[in-house]
């Protein structure tokens, strides 16, 4: 199918937050919910961060309704209290779009001794949506069905992961090569984005019993102009060298461009029921060739969300 940003209806009254909005395909997101008259919350490191963001974006749509939540993936109480904070202030939600992250840096440490493309990518979006899921599902009671969505940024590097996809003996992979970490954390948004969808998506208990329904989807954007890549310092030769080719025969999409296959998955009449929970690549479409059987291997979803959900409570941050 095709799709255009310009298509959606009116997003007035809705209310949207994208993640790592200052920049790439996040800041794009942002830029077209916002054209579109939505109410966005753009999450960035610091409040200068998000409001140059916002200056940006209200050059190219001077009606833009934006408002910045300050947060830092490397920092769990900070997700935690932006969360928070928003549900201070509104009383509604419409559409999440996890979209922060970090590709094949080299190996480190947070401060919460997880790998950083573990926490910053997987675990802190886990946190950051599980607070925010009693309001999602609370928006979604009075309005149409597919009203209400959740949108993962992964990427096709997901089937990069080791080969027990997410390896629970050492979530760290201190020996792994960092595109491999990268390929865990991005395998971890897909598997998320699937258990979402069979608590709360169309058929589910939550769905048929009135507690609410939430539409979800990863989405792989394909290669991208994008600052991720400029912080991937350790980003395999091949991939240099594919990004490269693609730069050069025109197929390295504007990062605008980008942002439209998350943008349909928040906010497109044009998706069905029937592809909540789904991968989508490029633009809108589901069932490309990009996904690894381990992405729809929902014993390992469920382990994996066993896992996070003890581990966040055992650190208290649930």
């Amino acid at each position: 199918m095709t799709f255009h940003p310009d298509s959606l209806p009116s997003l007035s009254g809705k209310v949207y937050i994208v993640t790592g909005g200052t920049a790439g395909i996040g800041y794009y997101t942002v830029a077209r919910l916002a054209q579109r008259g939505a109410h966005v919350y753009l999450c960035a490191r610091s409040e200068a961060k998000g409001q140059k963001a916002i200056e940006g974006i209200q050059s190219l749509y001077p009606n833009s309704n934006l408002s910045v939540l300050v947060m830092d993936h490397k920092s769990l109480p900070t997700v935690v209290a932006a969360a928070n904070l928003f549900l201070t202030k509104e009383t509604a939600l419409h559409g999440l779009v996890n979209n922060a992250g970090i590709m094949a840096t080299p190996f480190a440490l947070t401060e919460h001794g997880y790998e950083e493309h573990w926490q910053i990518n997987y675990i802190a979006h886990w946190l950051f949506t599980s607070h925010l899921l009693p309001l999602l599902l609370e928006t979604s009671k009075t309005l149409p069905a597919g009203s209400v969505r959740i949108v993962n940024l992964t990427s096709g590097g997901h089937m990069s992961a080791p080969k027990p996809g997410i390896d629970f003996e050492d979530l760290s992979l201190t020996k792994a090569a960092p595109i491999t970490r990268y390929g865990q954390s991005k395998l971890a948004n897909v598997l998320h984005a699937k258990t979402l969808n069979k608590r709360y998506g169309p058929g589910s208990s939550s769905a048929k019993n009135g507690k609410g329904e939430i539409w979800t989807s990863s989405v792989h954007p394909g290669i991208v102009e994008s600052e991720l890549d400029d912080r991937a310092l350790a980003m395999p030769w091949y991939m240099t060298i594919a990004s490269g080719v693609a730069q050069a025969i025109g197929a390295r999409w504007p990062t605008d461009k980008g942002a439209w296959t998350p943008v349909f998955c928040a906010a497109s009449p044009e998706m069905k029921p029937e592809q909540s929970g789904e991968y989508f690549e490029r633009i809108a479409k589901t069932g490309g060739m990009l996904q690894s059987a381990k992405s729809k291997d929902m014993e390992l979803a469920e382990k994996l969300e066993r896992w996070v959900e003890a581990e966040m409570k055992k650190q208290g941050y649930i």
